[in-house]
């Protein structure tokens, strides 16, 4: 795949270039939050990376962790979540756009709901746990009291690629990532 994760990934305080339009902004922080994921896979976890930006800069950024965290609730959504909840000093984070790589979770999705996220942006859908649409719609259910707005697609085959690689990877050697 060819994504490599440079000595500092973390891309918190950037703001994106003002000569783009929004797609161009869109795919200018999924470049960042797969640069995020490729940290994950770097450190033997499913290559996800997030990030949230509020007034146009990344107040939060992190990758899926919960292998290493020995923790369920740590894919990269949730944890940017909550170090976005610190940043802004309220668990409520309206106005925010957050940046996933991988079609969110039930889990992640339902936090974001709580969040009042405004919109989610994400690469590549998830068939098989995708709560945006794929398999559930969880960001847009009319039983639930706040709806975020949902894009999609952007970088969607370097993420797809990047996910089928480590999953090819891990098929061939399950007891190394698995330990």
């Amino acid at each position: 795949m060819g994504i490599k994760p440079t000595a500092q990934t973390s891309c918190v305080g950037l703001s994106a270039p003002p000569d783009l339009d929004q797609a161009g902004v869109d795919v200018f922080w999924m470049e960042k939050a797969l640069l995020l994921a490729a940290q994950a896979e770097a450190n033997n976890e499913v290559p996800v990376g997030a990030l949230i930006v509020y007034e146009g800069k990344c107040i939060a950024a992190a990758c899926n962790a919960p292998i290493s965290l020995n923790d369920p609730t740590a894919h990269a959504e949730i944890r940017a979540l909550r170090a976005a909840g610190h940043y802004l000093n309220n668990y409520r984070l309206p106005d925010t756009t957050l940046y996933v790589t991988l079609e969110p979770c039930s889990m992640c999705a339902g936090a974001m709901v709580h969040a009042r996220i405004a919109r989610v942006a994400f690469a590549s859908h998830d068939p098989r746990t995708g709560a945006c649409g794929s398999v559930y719609n969880l960001l847009q259910s009319e039983q639930l009291n706040h709806r975020c707005q949902i894009d999609y697609g952007f970088c969607a085959d370097k993420s797809t690629q990047l996910l089928k690689d480590f999953f090819r990877r891990r098929r061939m050697k399950p007891a190394a990532l698995d330990s």
